[in-house]
């Protein structure tokens, strides 16, 4: 047996076709292919997925019981595994506890130092920790927020107290809770909240606990009176109570979050915030942008504590290394993008001195300016030099340039997908045949006759986070790409203060659509109820028949179509309902037909079969929308929770940029997409234009930048080091720039369809 290669026997996971294919250990392998062509289910769901589950296996029951569950993939066998570490796209969750620091493991080498080197002595590592009862502000409970109440919502002054002054259910006329400042004796309560004395006006909202002086005579002999904010405060967000429930609509628009007035947001105690290092307290180390940490801790000298100090160094130079440098550590990980996150695991990573793992990463370009690419095209040489197998899911022409071999999927997606288009080096990939090598083959191209203006946009003094007092014209009616390296102040600009200056901006960013088990396709476009009517109009009897929420649904698996199979120890298995066959509806609905089909041959139709199928114009404008951004060969039936993250984008796009005469925001729409359907994308996206709309995309793709009608750059850097306007102008006079990174990119991906500007693209 060959132990030099992963042996992978008859695959059919999803769109596979039964393949075999041998991947050499120690190497780069890229995985290519248009979207749906079977990447994803050959490298996550057949090896990937073997791969955690026999090393899962390998645990005690007590440990297996406690990893993520991974059903058997659809392969005869899988030879020559490794222990993987799959670096995905998921959003790194975590609540408002979770932090860049505790997530990369960076805070707790920071707590050690300080525990070391700061005066005066306040503690060990542990108390430095604001999920440490003995560290964090007594306030906020080491949150660096509190909840309170919103006056301006809770209090309408142009009212009277008997007028119904306090907007929240049971301080409302009638109310029980309103008696407590109605009977109180302090207030007129026909006079209008705006003419109250201060006195009165913090008598009513803020005043402790106390018993009035001059109460009316219904007031209850033990009744204490408090202020408004303190009794709500105390009712509704120092307890949990079954009335919070209930007022949970009006607690939304009443309750908001603020920066804790006693530790100013640092989430720890005086004490801990009192040891310092050179004047900096933890949590002043924590704010800094990680370039400045790492500055501020190389300036540090310590014989006694030299090991600490450079291990912090080298843990910071990786965040540094991989892109990140602009992210402080006390940022919450629920607010970094589906790139940050996969940047963040990859730090995780880097430390260690394992080898022999398989390593595998989804995209790992996602986010990043093409300058920025070759530090992840670094590390990951890094990592297969020592000693490790690294597969890559990938369309960055510059991240395929790095592999040692490459596997394109295709040729085409979904049902026409799942073969092997071609394998081999990347010299040899723009000979061969696929979607991939005929975009390798062909030279880039750039836009030579933009679109003029019909007006101009204004955006004047952009302050908001690292804007650096920006001005700037966006021209309308016309393709602007907006550019520059992640953290820059791209999203900012135009994602935050745009809209704040133009209202009816329509924003399509990055976040995703809810999804539920039973969702798909159909009922995502809202095309499912149509489809149901004319079963029923064909087939004189209730529409409720064809839907798996409904009369129609399977009675064994409910119209999931899916049984999952509980094998206590072992991993729970999901598989096809053995009633339904799948398809989620009882066999005695398939009787009934529609244009000689049943229900479940349309829900597996693909959009290009259903195009011709249904002759109504409601279904052609949706279907034609797919077809244009290529998503053809999606099937109606589809469930949501498969779709692919480029789909899911795409399919965004078709449910929101159906109107004219808008100024339409879009947050890297290539994001995920494979070269070709970029080309779709581009011709869409022109297609907007030419209706009339303004189009404002955020792009680091370099054949989208080079088909702009204007460039606006931001930069020069991230973080502090950007948030200044670089360039703007056309393609042409981008080309020109001396300064701007994104013009440097450009000219390099123009001449020799590689983006790195110092150096020739790597040799393989």
């Amino acid at each position: 047996m060959n132990m030099e290669h992963i042996n992978v026997i008859h695959a059919r996971q999803n769109n596979l076709k039964n393949i075999s294919v041998q991947i050499a250990k120690k190497k780069i392998t890229v995985f290519t292919g248009v979207s749906g062509s079977g990447k994803s289910s050959l490298v996550f769901e057949t090896i990937g997925a073997e791969a955690q589950r026999q090393f899962s296996e390998t645990q005690a029951s007590f440990i297996r019981n406690r990893l993520q569950h991974i059903g058997v993939p659809d392969v005869d066998k899988i030879d020559n595994l490794n222990v993987p570490i799959i670096i995905n796209q998921k959003r790194l969750g975590g609540n408002a506890r979770s932090t860049v620091g505790t997530a990369t493991d960076v805070y707790a080498s920071l707590r050690l130092l300080f525990s070391r080197m700061g005066t005066p002595f306040v503690g060990y590592s542990n108390v430095f920790s604001f999920n440490n009862p003995l560290g964090m502000c007594k306030e906020c409970e080491g949150l660096g927020m509190v909840q309170t109440v919103d006056v301006e919502s809770l209090i309408d002054k142009q009212k009277s107290l008997n007028a119904g002054a306090i907007r929240f259910p049971t301080f409302q006329p009638g109310g029980w809770r309103l008696t407590r400042y109605t009977l109180s004796g302090y207030f007129d309560n026909d006079k209008k909240l705006d003419d109250y004395t201060p006195e009165e006006w913090d008598l009513l909202l803020h005043a402790v606990e106390h018993k009035p002086k001059n109460p009316d005579r219904e007031w209850g002999k033990t009744v204490k009176y408090e202020g408004i904010i303190p009794r709500i405060e105390k009712a509704f967000l120092k307890k949990q109570s079954k009335e919070i429930l209930t007022r949970k609509e009006a607690l939304n628009k009443t309750i908001i979050t603020k920066t804790c007035p006693v530790c100013k947001g640092k989430r720890l105690n005086d004490k801990i915030l009192s040891c310092k290092i050179n004047g900096k307290s933890i949590a002043d180390c924590t704010a800094l942008a990680i370039d400045e940490l790492l500055e501020f801790i190389g300036s540090l000298q310590s014989n006694a504590f030299a090991i600490i100090l450079t291990e912090l160094q080298k843990k910071l130079q990786h965040i540094v290394n991989i892109g990140l440098q602009y992210l402080t550590l006390d940022r919450r990980t629920d607010t970094l993008s589906g790139g940050e996150s996969q940047r963040i695991k990859m730090v995780r990573n880097l430390g260690n001195s394992l080898t022999d793992l398989l390593y595998i990463f989804d995209e790992p370009s996602i986010g990043l300016h093409p300058k920025d690419l070759q530090s992840i095209a670094a590390i990951i040489k890094q990592l297969r030099d020592k000693g490790n197998t690294v597969l890559l899911v990938e369309h960055d022409p510059d991240l395929i340039r790095i592999a040692d071999w490459v596997i394109d999927m295709g040729p085409e997606s979904g049902k026409n997908g799942g073969e092997i288009v071609y394998e081999g080096t990347v010299a040899g990939l723009k000979k061969s045949t696929g979607k991939t090598g005929r975009y390798f083959a062909k030279a880039p191209e750039m836009n030579t006759k933009p679109r003029s203006a019909s007006g101009y946009l204004e955006i004047s003094h952009a302050n908001l986070h690292n804007l650096k007092d920006i001005h700037v014209k966006i021209p309308q009616n016309v393709l602007t790409v907006v550019t520059g390296v992640a953290g820059s102040g791209k999203s900012t600009l135009i994602n935050k203060v745009l809209p704040k200056f133009y209202p009816k901006t329509t924003l399509i960013d990055q976040s995703l659509f809810s999804t539920g088990i039973r969702s798909n396709l159909l009922t995502y476009l809202g095309l499912s109820g149509a489809v149901r009517t004319q079963f029923a109009k064909a087939n004189q009897v209730s529409e409720k028949l064809f839907s798996r929420n409904s009369l129609g649904a399977c009675e064994n698996c409910r119209g999931i179509g899916a049984e999952k199979i509980d094998l206590a120890f072992m991993d729970d298995i999901e598989q096809p309902c053995e009633v339904c066959g799948g398809s989620g509806f009882k066999p005695a609905v398939l009787k009934y037909h529609y244009n000689s089909k049943n229900i479940v041959e349309v829900m597996a139709m693909t959009v290009a079969e259903a195009y011709n199928f249904f002759p109504d114009k409601q279904y052609h404008e949706s279907f034609d929308m797919l077809l244009k951004l290529g998503l053809g060969y999606l099937t109606l039936g589809q469930r949501a929770d498969s779709f692919s993250g480029g789909e899911r984008q795409r399919l965004k796009l078709t449910k929101e940029l159906k109107n004219t005469n808008q100024i339409i925001v879009l947050d890297e729409p290539s994001t995920g997409l494979h070269p070709s359907d970029t080309e779709k994308l581009l011709e869409f996206i022109n297609g907007l234009v030419d209706n009339h709309n303004t189009l404002i995309v955020i792009e680091h793709n370099l054949d989208v930048i080079a088909q702009a009608d204007w460039i606006i750059d931001i930069g020069p850097g991230a973080g502090k080091s950007g948030g200044n306007v670089q360039f703007t102008g056309t393609v042409t006079d981008l080309l020109k720039d001396t300064v701007s990174l994104t013009a440097a990119c450009l000219r390099q991906h123009l001449r020799t369809g590689t983006a790195n500007p110092k150096k020739e693209s790597p040799k393989v």
